[in-house]
């Protein structure tokens, strides 16, 4: 496993993909509402990327065909937009996204609730996106990679909740997926030792009900076996020896 190493100006760009990123997710918040489809959200983003004159990091990337990930209730990553997918009230949708910017990538998800959703799945939300930045606080040089994971499994799994395993977080930087891989899962202590000039992008995908997920037909929807609904939380995070800095927000 060859763990890269940004310098500062490494990471200064992969800043500046990370704030053009944020403006695509906030023109998607926007966009999310009962009776909006998956294309609408699409197509927000579509118009941000193509006004900040930014490549989009998922279109093309395995033939992959947009450059939204848009993930509805069940569907745990990889959802591809639709003309026919209506948000309805109490839906939660998983938004994914990446951008390219001077050949440096950025990677953020977020789930909204679309209207009023049930308390169970508003709780989802929130400690999956706790745990996201649980694991954040991991990310600091001398510390182990699967703090990191722990961190993530930790507070998730005291609340009952499924941890997918077959999909995991990853390293960023010239490449959307670098070494290493972050499982949502694993032993402390344990795992690479984490670095100053590491760029990781974190992200629990973690479910209502089982860990167990199925790919579709597509070949890119991931669903949960069960039908519980699934959250998706990321960012794209440095670790410095002033600690992590959160290069999405």
């Amino acid at each position: 496993m060859a763990i890269q190493i940004k310098s500062a100006a490494e990471i200064e760009k992969m800043r500046t993909s990370g704030i053009a990123l944020r403006k695509v997710h906030d023109a998607v918040k926007a966009a999310v509402r009962v009776g909006a489809t998956t294309m609408d959200l699409e197509n927000a983003a579509v118009a941000v990327v193509n006004a900040l004159g930014v490549k989009s990091a998922f279109k093309g990337y395995h033939d992959y065909p947009a450059m939204l990930c848009t993930s509805i209730n069940n569907e745990v990553i990889h959802g591809i937009p639709s003309t026919t997918r209506v948000l309805r009230e109490g839906d939660v949708v998983s938004v994914d996204c990446g951008v390219v910017v001077e050949g440096y990538y950025s990677d953020c998800a977020v789930t909204h609730a679309v209207g009023q959703i049930a308390p169970n799945v508003a709780k989802l939300l929130r400690v999956t996106e706790a745990s996201l930045y649980a694991g954040i606080d991991k990310a600091v040089p001398g510390g182990r990679l699967w703090d990191i994971s722990h961190a993530v499994q930790a507070m998730c799994e005291a609340e009952g909740y499924g941890i997918v395993r077959e999909f995991v977080g990853h390293g960023i930087g010239r490449s959307m997926h670098e070494d290493p891989q972050i499982p949502n899962f694993g032993d402390a202590g344990k795992g690479p030792r984490l670095r100053a000039g590491m760029v990781l992008a974190i992200e629990p995908m973690i479910n209502l009900g089982g860990a167990e997920v199925r790919v579709l037909e597509d070949g890119w929807t991931a669903i949960t076996v069960d039908g519980s609904v699934s959250a998706h939380f990321e960012h794209t995070v440095a670790i410095t020896n002033d600690g992590p800095v959160i290069l999405t927000l």
